[in-house]
């Protein structure tokens, strides 16, 4: 009974996943590009693409700089996006909704730090204008031309995001860093209780694995940098993770956190289920954290999709896809900017071994 109503529910919106998986982009097409020899001739490579045909419009070779690039290939995550809601039911469209918040907060934060450097860039989503409008509060065009911090606070008077920033604004002890660690902090929170309170709960298992299997990779990483490259009490550090707890419990994290050298961390590490996940996945016994953070996300969306194509893991799967196309597209270009050869670059994406087009 549980799988019919899937079938009926999602049977739309699967099929037109299935469509957009087909057209995420290959190993060879990945290659091609990294051949290339300068930043325009790979802009026009994903121009030849029709999934990127109509994101770049001409441009001068001067304009294309990571900060551009980067914004245009976000429309090409906001067009699938806004895709898949219209197929989307009432239901799904909940998740759609959280998700949402995502693209509000990677807004927020570069607008945030274009804003401190007094270096306005406006956000340039003039084609997606309209669909924003229709899903969120956020005034683009203030945030994106705010020349100061305080003009950016301001301009999100009205919104959510308003009272988070300006109380922090107003303590007087607010600094860059804690804007940013507030809106994360803040997203992370609304959408775990939403997800618990929200989606169906026979969908929320595959749900909450992905988004909490992130959460306490983040906090790992952010212990593990601290250890590495900063002095930094364990108090210190406990105030910046995020208060969420998936996999990892407490009394792991505090031993963690206490460890006195990297030995040490790797070996509190490999007693937990993480540790697990390195050994399944043939990697070192101290593995680099940003790899394993896209092996073990990588294994649980290509595994949810798969064992339930016709729920909401399907669309997380998808967008999470999307997302690590868009990141590597930007590695090989700019790997291409500083002339690292095919070779090199195809190193650097491929070893991270996370997920490529086969969601």
């Amino acid at each position: 009974m549980i799988l019919m109503r899937g079938l009926l529910a999602y049977s739309g919106l699967t099929a037109k996943v299935r469509a957009m998986k087909g057209q995420l982009l290959t190993k060879e097409q990945y290659r091609a590009m990294a051949a290339l020899e300068s930043v325009p001739e790979a802009v026009d490579f994903l121009r030849s693409i029709p999934t990127y045909s109509d994101i770049f419009p001409d441009m001068d070779s001067e304009d294309l700089h990571r900060g551009t690039i980067e914004r245009l290939l976000a429309g090409a995550l906001y067009r699938d996006y806004a895709r898949l809601y219209r197929f989307a039911g009432i239901k799904q469209r909940q998740f759609f909704k959280l998700y949402f918040m995502h693209f509000e907060i990677d807004i927020l934060k570069s607008c945030l730090r274009n804003a401190a450097a007094h270096q306005p860039v406006p956000v340039g989503l003039s084609r997606y204008e309209d669909f924003f409008r229709s899903h969120s509060k956020l005034n683009l065009a203030a945030i994106g031309t705010a020349a100061t911090t305080d003009e950016f606070i301001e301009s999100l008077e009205g919104t959510i995001y308003y009272p988070l920033l300006a109380g922090i604004r107003d303590s007087g002890d607010g600094g860059h860093f804690d804007y940013e660690m507030a809106l994360d902090l803040y997203y992370f929170n609304v959408t775990w209780r939403a997800i618990k309170k929200k989606i169906p709960r026979r969908e929320q298992d595959a749900i909450l694995q992905g988004f909490g299997t992130k959460l306490d990779l983040l906090n790992l990483q952010w212990i593990y940098r601290t250890k590495r490259y900063y002095t930094v009490s364990g108090e210190a550090v406990k105030k910046l993770l995020i208060p969420i707890r998936y996999r990892l419990r407490s009394s792991q994290l505090e031993h963690l956190i206490a460890a006195e050298s990297m030995d040490e961390f790797f070996s509190v590490l490999s007693d937990t289920w993480y540790g697990a996940q390195t050994k399944a996945a043939s990697l070192e016994e101290k593995p680099d954290l940003e790899i394993l953070y896209g092996v073990i996300l990588a294994h649980i969306h290509r595994t949810a999709a798969r064992r339930n194509p016709y729920s909401i893991a399907t669309l997380y799967s998808y967008l999470y896809f999307k997302e690590e196309e868009l990141r590597k597209i930007i590695t090989v270009i700019e790997g291409i900017r500083y002339h690292l050869g095919a070779g090199e670059i195809l190193d650097i994406i491929e070893k991270e071994e996370s997920g490529g087009n086969t969601p």
